[in-house]
């Protein structure tokens, strides 16, 4: 389906941005799909794990807006495919650290072709500026959102 900027007014932007994150998801899904049995935020979770060594599950959950169980149930399905491994603090052996196993980090390689096939397809006709004006709006948009939240 072809949107036009004449389909939408102003007040539907809310609207519309939640169309597109359906979209985006709809799209990860599909090609995670084929991969295995996947979704959208286990791939968020493991892009997240391989910018950084280890992450506690708290904030994966704050990173993938997600509550600690649902986050709890993803983690445990990446655990159990063997993509990440789960470690306790040395200090406090109630804070559990993931991290991306060897197998995780060759899935990720999956994941980030994922995500480069979403971006060459959303970028479609999109000069540079575009894009960085499209960056500048979305991330004031959503600096105003937050910031109502406080």
């Amino acid at each position: 389906m072809d949107h036009k900027s004449e389909d939408y007014g102003l007040s539907s932007i809310p609207s519309l941005i939640s169309h597109i994150h359906t979209a985006f998801a709809e799209f990860t899904n599909r090609r995670l799909a084929e991969k295995g049995n996947f979704v959208s935020s286990h791939g968020f979770i493991l892009y997240l794990l391989s910018k950084r060594d280890r992450m506690n599950m708290g904030d994966i959950a704050h990173l993938i807006n997600r509550n600690k169980s649902t986050t709890t149930v993803l983690i445990k399905k990446l655990r159990d495919e063997g993509l990440i491994k789960e470690e306790n603090d040395s200090k406090d052996s109630r804070m559990k650290y993931v991290s991306l196993t060897a197998k995780g980090k060759k899935y990720n390689d999956l994941t980030t072709a994922i995500s480069q096939e979403l971006l060459e397809t959303c970028y479609q006709d999109f000069s540079q500026e575009e894009k960085e004006e499209l960056l500048r709006l979305l991330v004031k948009l959503g600096g105003n959102i937050e910031n109502s939240l406080i």
